[in-house]
């Protein structure tokens, strides 16, 4: 019964996180939109750019001021409930997910032995550390050139998802760098682009200009959120794809992504400027091109050299399962947390390897992601006749 209920608070949880997430990144695409759209010619006075658009079978049109109007209107609506929201139900699903099973989802006792209650301190540590570093930087001098604070917030990043991998498992290490990029997310909603966004209206019940500098800083931080988007999807999703987390060098392979996310967001965002061109989304692609040419699998032929591929037969590959494998991946899983098979890959009989032998191969010999954590010690001779086994099919 625990498990079950487990099972349908993460996915309640989960279902909640994608809906507020959708709401706040919708928000934000749009408003870049807008601003990147509007038409600036021509506007009459103290109008700074407007816009007509056609949706649902209506005509809107939109209007921003060149600065604020001569006195407010009775509604006016924020938009920072989807940011809060969208981090709280994320941080809801990191503590149900991976702190509640962490002995399962966190540790990898492959690269360290630590326990569960330190690898949950590390994640947590590398959410405030995250935070402190980029909000220090973006008060600094070194803000005010945007290449290089931006070179300084990836080289973070890259370090820390590099730091994570060395002490939890990929998989705990790739959420936590999406966890630490949201935390900045919506520390920056919070602390610096609604209270410059509260300036500027009580400057206008107080009849007095509102402080530029906060305004500054608001746009910056807002754009940053707008370059973060992308990496952060591709992280919320990455756990249905362990060859990316399980990589050896998966570290690297979040850094190359991330640069060709942040290469699409660009393109994006500057397309609308003459003469700007499609550099970025080429760029992009050679980035994801190169990753998925140097991410390919060893051909099928992976057996030691003087090993016959045909010598490891179905049965001694199923043996190896059974051990290490069925007592998740089973019709009815006997491991604790476990209301059914994880993903719907059952694996207790032959048949049921055979009908799996792609996805086992990819988990246990390439990507090392199975068995979870490795809790059950599958040792690298049993991982080499998984390999010699597959090697062997037709």
């Amino acid at each position: 019964m625990e498990a079950h209920l487990h099972m349908w608070l993460s996915l309640l949880l989960r279902w909640s996180h994608f809906i507020v997430g959708i709401a706040w990144i919708g928000a934000s695409f749009y408003f870049n939109w807008l601003e990147n759209y509007l038409q600036r010619e021509h506007r009459p006075a103290g109008i700074a750019g407007d816009l007509w658009a056609v949706h649902g079978g209506g005509f809107y049109y939109l209007k921003k001021f060149a600065e604020a109007p001569g006195e407010l209107p009775p509604t006016l609506h924020w938009f920072k409930w989807e940011a809060y929201a969208t981090w709280i139900s994320g941080m809801a699903l990191l503590i149900t997910v991976f702190y509640w099973n962490a002995q399962t989802y966190m540790l990898n006792p492959d690269v360290s032995g630590i326990t569960p209650l330190v690898a949950i301190s590390i994640g947590v540590l590398s959410l405030l550390a995250s935070w402190i570093f980029y909000d220090l930087l973006c008060r600094s001098a070194l803000s005010r050139r945007e290449w290089l604070s931006g070179l300084l917030i990836l080289a973070w990043f890259t370090l820390l998802a590099w730091i994570l991998d060395s002490w939890l498992s990929g998989r705990a290490a790739y959420i936590h760098v999406g966890a630490a990029i949201g935390t900045i997310m919506v520390a920056n909603v919070f602390r610096v682009i609604i209270p410059a966004q509260k300036d500027m209206v009580t400057a206008v019940t107080q009849d007095r200009q509102a402080n530029a500098g906060h305004g500054r800083k608001a746009l910056q931080r807002s754009r940053h959120n707008n370059y973060f988007t992308l990496p952060v999807l591709f992280i919320m999703v990455s756990s249905h794809y362990p060859a990316t987390y399980g990589h050896p060098y998966n570290w690297l392979v979040l850094l190359v992504l991330s640069l060709a996310a942040v290469a699409i967001r660009h393109y994006f965002n500057i397309r609308h400027l003459p003469g700007s061109g499609a550099w970025p989304l080429i760029l992009a692609a050679v980035l994801l091109a190169s990753l998925v040419i140097a991410t390919a699998p060893l051909p099928r032929s992976v057996s030691r050299p003087g090993t016959s591929a045909t010598a490891t037969g179905t049965s001694q590959a199923y043996a190896i399962i059974r051990q290490r494998c069925v007592t998740c991946h089973a019709l009815t899983p006997d491991f604790e947390g476990f209301a059914e098979a994880p993903l719907g890959v059952e694996l207790d009989g032959e048949q049921k390897l055979l009908r799996y032998a792609d996805r086992v191969y990819q988990t246990v010999v390439i990507a090392h992601t199975m068995p979870l954590g490795n809790l059950t010690r599958m040792t690298a001779a049993e991982r080499q006749l998984i390999a010699d086994w597959y090697g062997g099919l037709d």
